[in-house]
């Protein structure tokens, strides 16, 4: 069997990661942070979720030398001018967590008749300080409550179209088919092919 190729992905988040690893195990072996030992907290400044991703790729390809890939999702809202997007994982405000999240968007679209909605990933691979963006998107609705226990974020209000049940109640393997992270994921094993890659 031949040894499949390491690929740092820049997140300390074991959900995404164990999401993409499952779509990337064939050919690569994804490392996240904590793998590589960087336990740094990396600022997310930028006010689109391209930026946020090449910064993420960024700073660990500078730091370690490491070819590397990054992404950051937003839901986006339409009742909402497309918040809380960038601003996604702290909607809430700091400290706060996905419960909280989730509690603020149901409360901004209570009685409220259109809940359309879409989760956008951008993907940033950096190889050999080149950098390549992909993204991935899927369009859904927001349910009224939450439904299901799987998942991770605002899965458990999501409803992607043409389903009838969230995010949240769906195997990983399932959701990974049709996500956003998914179809990033996708675009991102797609150019992978086309190059000889050496971590």
């Amino acid at each position: 069997m031949a040894t499949r190729l390491k690929l740092v992905f820049a997140s300390h988040n074991a959900h995404k990661v164990k999401e993409i690893g499952l779509k990337l195990e064939e050919e690569f072996e994804v490392l996240s942070l904590d793998d590589i030992a960087c336990l740094d907290d990396i600022p997310e400044t930028g006010i689109t979720l391209e930026e946020n991703a090449i910064l993420k790729a960024r700073y660990v390809y500078k730091k370690f030398g490491l070819n590397c890939f990054a992404d950051d999702t937003g839901l986006e809202v339409k009742a909402l001018n497309g918040a809380p997007g960038v601003i996604s994982a702290r909607y809430a405000g700091e400290g706060r967590n996905s419960e909280d999240n989730i509690d603020k968007l149901l409360w901004k679209l209570d009685h409220l008749l259109d809940r359309d909605a879409r989760f956008r990933t951008v993907i940033c691979f950096i190889n050999n300080g080149d950098i390549t963006l992909f993204e991935g998107i899927v369009n859904g609705r927001i349910l009224l409550k939450r439904q299901g226990a799987g998942g991770f974020g605002y899965d458990a209000i999501f409803e992607p179209e043409g389903y009838e049940i969230s995010f949240a109640e769906m195997s990983m393997e399932e959701k990974n088919r049709i996500s956003h992270r998914g179809k990033a994921v996708d675009l991102l094993i797609a150019h992978l092919k086309n190059m000889n890659i050496s971590i």
